[in-house]
């Protein structure tokens, strides 16, 4: 018979074994030397913990605060195996070594960089020209820390053109309101909520295809609305938002109105595969082919394929860019014009994508986001070929189709491309089927999360948008980086720890519980985990949304 046992609080057990004098602790506790021969051998192995809430009044020798670091971050995720990202996670060692020869580079001191400057003037006008700028139009843009920085600039710049048109016009100019879905990033929101714009969040649904109806813009647009974002790869199920169709709505409702409310492209991810698939955005426009698209916004970091870091955001011509929020900076000798949020920055971010616009080329990227495609399809039917699970994205089916039909023979084609399917993002949503449900209810998904984490992959499960959010997906984005022997072992993962969680009862699954946080966590965090959402100080529906990213 087993005896009662009391819970153990590992933070005070820790704390009060160090509290105990060093003598007993060990014969040698006590005759430790200042010089070691490995950092293990210095007293901060076992006598002296690194001080983490204080600086220290004495250093710690540079060998033993390494690699107690690197022991630390070894607790981490492996990047590779973060499929929830969309941020990349590989690069060449030339590119790398590009970037390290270059970290010490500001990207605001353009006067002692001039080379590097020259770089980034490229890659504004090669993004540019890719986003299909038009003939007697002067783009202009810039580099930013990543997109939320860059949605940021191009709403801000869409608010002043609404109130610089409205002062002149002698009306109102306290109500400017926004567009956006509620699949929307948290950026998005952010910008609304930052620069007191109200954000009209429309709910997305299976019948809009998981983002932003269409319909919902045409009863939601008044004169007060500066602009409406329209994202280009939802980062829940990877769709792309139907831009031209909203502009065309808009055209109409200038027409009857007079009224003119242009557009910016949240293009975080779609910004870097739309332009180089044979897919493109399926067929309909979505750059600056269209007139009313006055700013786009791309992430470089996630499929421009460069590390944490930079984004980009470029205008169509630099009349929509209003001069009153244009900088002229005199600064270390020279004299620039600047249009961000930030000031110092990294420079070596710039030249990685540079090196990689240059040494890729079109047929290079192509080659990776069709590949990227390619793989994403392949788990997608695998997936639902297992019976249990139905994906909420549509990349893997034919173009045109959306729906899911239990049993169907997957649609495949000799020399198939991105073309011959629905166009959108490389991620995969998916969720158990309805079947799965009845016949092991005792299985929840998020156990599917949790039992993969300890594989160390990292796919997050979490309900789509508000109004549908009794629909729960797990989600993969599939990166430069997930090769075809990567992507065999993921299906195979993913239906062992499936077949595993249907032959456990409900109290073998009480034990894939999310892992306990750090006394760093417990104390910065003024948020609630998952299963505590009740708690929360608004309902999901009033929330801000961070959908993984």
């Amino acid at each position: 018979m087993a005896g009662l046992a009391r819970h153990i609080d590992p933070e005070e057990l820790v704390h009060s074994l160090h509290e105990k004098p060093h003598s007993h602790r060990g014969k040698h506790a006590g005759s430790s030397a200042s010089h070691s021969v490995t950092p293990y051998s210095t007293r901060y192995n076992s006598q002296y913990e690194l001080s983490k809430f204080k600086i220290p009044h004495d250093g710690a020798p540079a060998d033993a605060v390494h690699q107690l670091l690197k022991d630390e971050l070894d607790l981490d995720g492996r990047p590779n195996l973060n499929l929830a990202s969309f941020v990349g996670t590989y690069m060449e060692d030339q590119a790398e070594k590009l970037m390290i020869e270059n970290l010490s580079k500001n990207m605001s001191d353009a006067d002692e960089y001039p080379a590097m400057m020259d770089m980034h003037a490229r890659c504004v006008s090669i993004i540019a020209h890719l986003w299909g700028v038009q003939k007697g139009e002067k783009a202009i843009g810039t580099a930013t820390t990543g997109s939320s920085e860059a949605i940021h600039l191009g709403g801000l710049a869409m608010k002043r053109r609404w109130q610089e048109k409205r002062q002149a016009e002698g009306k109102d100019t306290s109500k400017p309101n926004i567009i956006m879905g509620s699949n929307a990033q948290v950026a998005l929101e952010k910008f609304a909520r930052y620069f007191e714009v109200e954000a009209r969040i429309l709910d997305v649904s299976e019948k809009s295809r998981h983002r932003l109806d269409p319909e919902l813009v045409k009863q939601n647009i008044d004169e007060n609305t500066i602009g409406i974002f329209v994202i280009l790869g939802s980062t829940y199920t990877g769709h792309y938002e139907p831009v031209e169709e909203i502009s065309k709505i808009l055209d109409e409702y200038q027409q009857k109105t007079g009224v003119d409310i242009p557009i910016h492209v949240d293009a975080a991810s779609g910004g870097f595969i739309a332009p180089f698939t044979h897919a493109k955005a399926g067929g309909p426009k979505w750059n600056f082919e269209l007139p009313r698209v006055k700013s786009i916004n791309t992430s470089g970091h996630k499929f421009g394929l460069v590390y944490a870091g930079v984004g980009w955001i470029i205008w169509r011509d630099e009349s929509y860019l209003p001069k009153h929020l244009v900088f002229e900076l005199h600064y270390l000798g020279g004299t620039e014009e600047s249009y961000t949020l930030n000031f110092s920055r990294p420079g070596a971010q710039i030249i990685a994508q540079y090196y990689n616009l240059i040494h890729l080329g079109f047929t290079g990227f192509r080659s990776i986001m069709e590949d990227a495609l390619a793989n994403a399809r392949l788990l997608s039917k695998s997936l639902e070929a297992t019976g249990w699970y139905r994906c909420v994205s549509d990349i893997h089916r034919k173009k045109g189709d959306f729906e899911y039909r239990k049993g169907e023979k997957p649609f495949e084609k000799e020399g198939e491309t991105s073309a011959d399917y629905n166009a959108g993002l490389p991620v995969v949503a998916f969720t158990l089927t309805e079947d799965f449900h009845k016949q092991y209810p005792h299985v929840k998904q998020v156990a599917v999360s949790n039992s993969l984490r300890a594989k160390q992959y990292i796919i997050p499960n979490y309900p789509l948008p508000p109004g549908e959010e009794k629909t729960e997906i797990l989600r993969v984005v599939v990166r430069e980086s997930m090769s075809i022997d990567l992507l065999d072992r993921l299906i195979a993962d993913i239906c062992a720890a499936t077949e595993t969680l249907i032959n456990s009862d409900e109290i073998d699954l009480a034990a894939w519980q999310p892992f306990s946080n750090s006394v760093e966590k417990t104390h910065s965090s003024a948020g609630q985990k998952s299963h505590n959402k009740h708690k929360a100080k608004r309902p999901m529906s009033h929330g801000v949304h961070r959908s993984v990213c």
